[in-house]
């Protein structure tokens, strides 16, 4: 089977750019499985993600020289992926398990091509559940006074596990800007994404009683800006006034797994690519 790749690009959008790459990719004896574009007429840059696969494994370097001058020309930002490497995850999680379970069961059933390589938690209530997936557990507990300490742990286990993405499965700790900058474009956070006017502990409570009809779940970047990162999958759910804060706990924990995990696929599969403060999410 011949090996295949992902090719992601953006560039100042002109005429030519799809007639180049794909001219490119035949002169390599390449065949392209897929391929999606769009021009944003706002930003003026064009983004395109290509599927392709190549006669031999060997010819991806000789791919990437000679697609170094055709990127220059056109001032591009790109990026060739092994289509076929599993991504390596470190999940991030606090007393909240919902998300990591799902992650951990979509990953272990091969329902998402990851492989978790490691769970950092600031409390020890999923240890257990770590052992049970053969995944290392890593107990970091954190204070104001410890929290620089921490956090060069984790930005050390992201390093020596050579993780590709850190997802924050209901961590329950604003990430310092020094961590932020470090993991900018490979860190993924979850939250609650319709009930804006109610932070702090217990949002599904506070939802209740202000007899809300739709909660939701927004996965987005991690940036220095606490949950306005750019935004990468969103969705909602319809409640009444019938359920109590338990069913809407529920109903909104299940919301954001399976946002998360949408997001976290589509991160993998390299399908999404940062326009400013936006994504271009390819499908």
């Amino acid at each position: 089977m011949r090996p295949d790749y992902i090719l992601t690009l953006s560039c100042p959008d002109r005429t030519g750019i799809v007639y180049r790459v794909t001219g490119l990719l035949y002169e390599l004896g390449c065949n392209i499985q897929d391929a999606q574009q769009f021009g944003d007429e706002e930003t003026r840059r064009f983004f395109l993600r290509v599927h392709f696969d190549l006669p031999e494994a060997a010819d991806a370097e000789l791919l990437r020289e000679n697609f170094r001058s055709l990127a220059e020309s056109f001032g591009m930002v790109w990026q060739i992926h092994d289509a076929r490497r599993r991504a390596r995850l470190l999940v991030l999680v606090s007393r909240q398990g919902h998300c990591l379970n799902d992650l951990l069961f979509r990953a272990h059933s091969r329902q998402l091509p990851v492989d978790i390589a490691g769970i950092v938690s600031n409390h020890e209530d999923f240890a257990a559940l770590a052992a049970s997936y053969g995944v290392p557990f890593h107990y970091m507990p954190v204070t104001a006074a410890t929290k620089t300490t921490q956090e060069q742990r984790i930005a050390s286990l992201v390093e020596d596990e050579g993780i590709d993405l850190v997802v924050l499965a209901r961590y329950m700790q604003i990430l310092s800007p020094e961590l932020c900058d470090a993991l900018a474009g490979r860190a993924i956070n979850i939250h609650h994404s319709f009930l804006p006017s109610f932070k702090g502990a217990k949002p599904y409570h506070q939802a209740h009683q202000r007899g809300v009809k739709i909660i939701g779940a927004t996965a987005h970047y991690v940036t220095r800006d606490l949950d306005e990162g750019p935004i990468i999958e969103q969705d909602v759910a319809r409640v009444d006034h019938a359920m109590t804060p338990r069913e809407l706990v529920r109903v909104g924990s299940d919301t954001e797994s399976q946002v998360l995990a949408r997001a976290v696929r589509r991160h993998v599969e390299h399908r999404i690519l940062l326009n400013g403060h936006r994504t271009v999410v390819f499908r």
